[in-house]
């Protein structure tokens, strides 16, 4: 059955209100857009905890799906006299059904991270069976290894761990960090994250896996020094969390933090400085893992 995909393109001013009126209206789904994206205009945004929330693009595409029975030039009309404007341009689009789950797996192939570690999706068989295959699905938390900053963790304990470390992998998401330092050889290993959901995808990963970890939400998280902590988070929470994160690491441990765009490592380091040296940072595509070691 195919379905109606209604855009409409507005401003920065309407797109969010358009967005909760079509809403209201019984639409199946709705999701703003770039009306620039794929050209040179287009414009990233991150939405980082601490930094303005009220950022948008200048000109949005409205993107929302309809339901057979709903009529597109109504839905705007409505949806835009709701909200006290006139009705904007929009056009529809004819999506048709198809096997969205398989749709959706073809566009997550195993991703190299090293020579020896691999990112294997269940679906796919392991490029390379003697390596160190993380099998790992899209899901409940973040972290698939497909972006840069996972990678950069992933890289920067497939070098560094030596065996038998205990570790915190702090914001955990889906348990990826904390699953690859116990897969090339980590000891104790504890994940920690502010997400119920990521309590359970992580401990569905972990099994999947054939590792042991205890995931904690933080209040239930323990307090004792570990010899490697990692934080894949972003730059504001790093910065407020780093004496707690500071005070998890022993004497002689090491820190890895992420999450981090290149402009920002300056900042991260001057305030992680008072507890670590740090080393040369690691970039890709614009963003950093850096790391250091307690004195």
């Amino acid at each position: 059955m195919p379905w109606q995909e209604l855009r409409i393109t507005t401003d920065s001013k309407h797109s969010e209100a358009l967005s909760d009126a079509l809403f209201d209206l019984g639409v199946l789904s709705v999701s703003i857009e770039d009306a620039a994206a794929g050209t040179d205009a287009e414009k990233p945004i991150f939405g980082e905890p601490g930094e303005p929330v009220d950022q948008m693009w200048d000109h949005s595409v409205v993107v929302a799906h309809l339901s057979d029975e709903m009529d597109p030039q109504l839905t705007v009309a409505a949806a835009a006299n709701a909200i006290g404007i006139a009705a904007p341009a929009f056009e529809i689009v004819t999506v048709e059904d198809q096997d969205w789950v398989r749709l959706t797996q073809s566009q997550f192939d195993p991703i190299p991270i090293s020579k020896r570690l691999w990112i294997t999706p269940t679906w796919h068989e392991s490029p390379d069976p003697d390596a160190i295959n993380i099998v790992l699905d899209p899901g409940l938390a973040f972290g698939t290894g497909s972006h840069p900053t996972t990678r950069l963790c992933l890289q920067w304990l497939d070098a560094n761990i030596a065996g038998g470390e205990t570790v915190l992998d702090y914001g955990c998401g889906s348990g990826i960090l904390a699953i690859a330092a116990k897969k090339v050889g980590a000891g104790e290993t504890h994940g920690v994250d502010i997400d119920p959901q990521a309590m359970v995808a992580s401990n569905q990963n972990a099994e999947q896996n054939g590792v042991e970890i205890v995931f904690f939400l933080p209040d239930a998280a323990p307090t004792g020094e570990y010899d490697v902590v990692v934080a894949n988070i972003l730059t504001n929470p790093l910065k407020a969390l780093a004496p707690m994160l500071a005070s998890r690491v022993k004497v002689g441990g090491r820190i890895a933090l992420s999450g981090i765009l290149a402009e920002q490592a300056d900042d991260v380091i001057t305030i992680y400085s008072a507890w670590f040296d740090f080393a040369t940072p690691n970039e890709a595509e614009g963003w950093v893992c850096l790391s250091g070691r307690k004195r």
